[in-house]
């Protein structure tokens, strides 16, 4: 099966090599195209990257697409629209994978009823309100996700008919974009998250809270609510169910905020 890499890159010089080659050093032998979305950067990002097109002898395909600053959505939104493989896996330009991603995360799109995998980064464990099947993966839901989102960006891998039965991402959310994405595909595809950590993301920093969009606590917040509101407005969770949940993600948000200050 035939996977595309898309990375949105924007400034990002010092870790953007690590990433591509990353995935230039995927033990998997089927083709892969990488599309670098490079969203209107200023720095030496671009000449890096065609440094490496220039030097790529393998099979695999480098492509980079210059486009305006207009944020990750948008930049995402043009790989899933220039992608030509089979599956589709995002990669952000400060993450690297271990070598063996694909190679475990395709055989559950490939012979399993599987239309979305996930995978742990930096050691992560997976817990309530996810509920491990064999100590090998667990189901992605709707409701699980508007209780706790998994699976980061650069760990999702995914069929192309989800770019029909779901679309893009929502390029006016510009915080919790990606968990509003995870909980549009729930709604017509099967989800797991699987009980491995294959992903180094962020240089091992924590997840929330302390560097880039994440970093924005209260916009973050924001986002989270619009995503609850959303599925409340498209019926997919009941009056109770929208209360509960918005009350448990107001906690959440408290205690991030204490968390962060006690760091600092």
């Amino acid at each position: 099966m035939d996977v595309s890499v898309i990375i949105p890159m924007y400034n990002s010089e010092d870790t953007i090599e690590r990433s591509i080659k990353s995935v230039l050093e995927q033990t998997y032998e089927g083709q892969l195209e990488i599309l670098i979305i490079n969203d209107g950067s200023a720095d030496n990002s671009e000449k890096i990257v065609n440094k490496l097109i220039k030097e790529n002898h393998s099979k695999t395909i480098i492509r980079i697409i210059n486009k305006e600053n207009g944020g990750v959505s948008s930049a995402r939104n043009i790989g899933l629209n220039e992608a030509k493989g089979d599956l589709i896996a995002l990669l952000d330009s400060d993450d690297e994978w271990f070598k063996n991603k694909l190679d475990i995360q395709i055989p559950y799109l490939k012979n399993r009823d599987f239309d979305f995998v996930a995978t742990c980064r930096n050691n992560e464990k997976i817990g309530f309100p996810y509920k491990l099947i064999n100590d090998e993966y667990a189901e992605i839901k709707l409701k699980k996700l508007l209780i706790k989102v998994v699976g980061q960006t650069s760990t999702v891998l995914f069929k192309r008919k989800i770019l029909f039965n779901t679309g893009n991402f929502d390029e006016n959310q510009k915080y919790s974009e990606d968990a509003n994405y995870w909980m549009r595909i729930s709604l017509n595809n099967k989800m797991i998250i699987l009980n491995k950590s294959l992903v180094f993301t962020g240089g091992g920093k924590p997840a929330v809270g302390f560097s880039g969009l994440s970093a924005n606590l209260e916009a973050m917040e924001e986002g989270v609510h619009k995503n609850i509101k959303e599925m409340y407005s498209l019926g997919k969770i009941n009056f109770l169910e929208f209360q509960l949940i918005r009350l448990f993600s107001k906690i959440k948000y408290i205690l991030r905020k204490m968390k962060v200050k006690r760091a600092l």
